[in-house]
């Protein structure tokens, strides 16, 4: 899903079956009528799109002679098509910014970082190799992060962008909730050390504790 984005996903073939996907699941079969084309055509655009987990199978359809899948649009997909997230969230931001106290906003941030690593599967090895895995994390986030080792034992992970630049433009506590979720990614101390000189660009320190 990372390498995708909106316009490849609204744009020929693979485009109609999307949009006619998101609408409702349907059958190899039912595709293909409704896109004039041949079963076999459909079935390889298909095959692509679950590749790129943007496609999914949604059950099946009883037939005359044996059921056929069904096919609907995964929610990771779904969230390529949406533009309200940003202006929502970065509203609410500003919402409890006005209603709180900075420590009050500021340790929300941070519990919100704790919280985004629940269930998930933490990286293990020396603190470099744990480091490049939070590089990978905030990549795939949408980061597009690089690892320094500034001496022995010590690593920056600088960014050339960030991927809340949205919320940190106006609400830079919105960092410490990068800052947490790093720390508990790692399992060691943490520091952000972003530069906001021209635009944002998230930088991490990573030290033992």
């Amino acid at each position: 899903m990372g390498k995708l984005n909106r316009r490849r996903l609204t744009q020929g073939t693979a485009g109609r079956i999307v949009e006619l996907l998101r609408r409702t699941p349907m059958t190899i079969d039912a595709l293909a009528e409704a896109l004039d084309l041949t079963r076999t055509a459909i079935r390889a655009h298909v095959a692509t799109l679950q590749h790129e987990d943007v496609v999914e199978q949604r059950g099946l359809q009883r037939g005359p002679s044996k059921p056929a899948r069904l096919f609907g649009v995964t929610a990771e997909a779904e969230l390529l098509f949406s533009r309200a997230y940003i202006p929502i969230l970065t509203q609410l931001l500003h919402v409890l910014d006005q209603r709180m106290s900075s420590a009050e906003f500021d340790g929300i941030m941070r519990e919100v970082g704790r919280q985004t690593m629940a269930g998930r599967t933490l990286p293990r090895g020396t603190l470099g190799e744990r480091t490049r895995a939070a590089s990978a994390l905030l990549n795939e986030l949408g980061g597009l992060t690089e690892v320094e080792e500034e001496h022995p034992g010590h690593f920056l992970i600088r960014s050339h962008g960030c991927p809340l630049a949205a919320a940190t433009a106006d609400h830079p506590e919105a960092c410490n909730a990068l800052e947490s979720l790093l720390s508990e990614f790692v399992g060691e101390r943490v520091t952000k050390c972003c530069d906001r000189y021209d635009r944002v660009r998230c930088c991490f320190e990573v030290s033992p504790s």
